[in-house]
């Protein structure tokens, strides 16, 4: 497979596994480069990740001084990205990396601008944590699809894979953890064509390192409504990228002419 996968990995205070984590994301064959984004880690993320540069081709490694929460990460993470296909990886092992490759075969085959990993299809392996953060995730979900309507399962998913233009020419303005509901407002906007896919999922408890919140929940509500009904697409993207059915059908055209 030709190498065109960008993979992003926002990281803070994650020593003990980020090493694992690139490792295993190093392995896929279609890599083309690993963007990791530590954001002001405090414990000993820097000095694994700047240890692993070098021993790892494709390993480039980002540093931000102040914590400015995932989003800030990801959006210095996605203008480092060169590949076809760009997808967010966490760095805490929630996400099994070997999975990548069943997310962003839609993409690969050219039926998809975007994938999200669905924690709520036909499951993989899922560990039980939390209730009340499966129903809130639930619940935003519900909130989401009704401004967006796009019939999605899990909009607070941490695997989503976008074809590159898409997500390099999009404006990211949200805080904290406010990606999710900010770029899933912003691909509807645009009409992508998006898919999901099972993926398993291996929750951590706060005890363990979770670090999303209530206060992220409630922002998270703003969020949907600020991007659905107060953003327009001239305002989400720099440019207008082109989506797979244009690709396809000017392909079509051209096979036909």
């Amino acid at each position: 497979m030709h190498r065109s996968l960008s993979v992003v990995i926002p990281v803070y205070n994650e020593e003990r596994t980020i090493a694992r984590v690139v490792e295993s994301v190093a392995k896929l064959d279609c890599l083309l480069e690993i963007v990791v984004v530590d954001d002001g880690s405090t414990d000993g993320t820097a000095a694994v990740l700047w240890s692993m540069v070098g021993r790892i081709p494709a390993l480039r490694c980002i540093r931000q001084e102040r914590n400015g929460g995932k989003t800030a990460a990801l959006r210095t993470g996605f203008a480092e990205t060169h590949g076809d296909i760009v997808i967010v990886q966490d760095a805490d092992l929630e996400y099994d990396p070997t999975e990548i490759p069943s997310v962003i075969e839609p993409i690969v085959q050219g039926r998809a601008d975007v994938v999200y990993g669905s924690r709520f299809l036909v499951r993989r392996a899922a560990r039980v944590v939390y209730f009340y953060y499966y129903v809130a995730n639930r619940l935003l979900t519900l909130f989401s699809n009704a401004l967006t309507n796009l019939n999605m399962t899990d909009v607070e998913t941490g695997y989503k894979a976008f074809r590159g233009e898409i997500i390099r020419a999009m404006l990211i303005h949200s805080s904290g953890f406010g990606f999710e509901i900010e770029v899933t407002a912003k691909i509807a906007k645009l009409k992508c064509a998006v898919y999901e896919t099972p993926i398993s999922y291996y929750g951590r408890t706060y005890e363990e390192g979770k670090k999303i919140g209530v206060s992220d929940g409630i922002a998270a509500l703003w969020y949907i409504v600020r991007y659905n009904l107060l953003c327009t697409r001239k305002q989400a993207f720099r440019t207008v990228p082109q989506l797979a059915r244009s690709r396809a059908t000017g392909m079509t055209d051209q096979a036909h002419s």
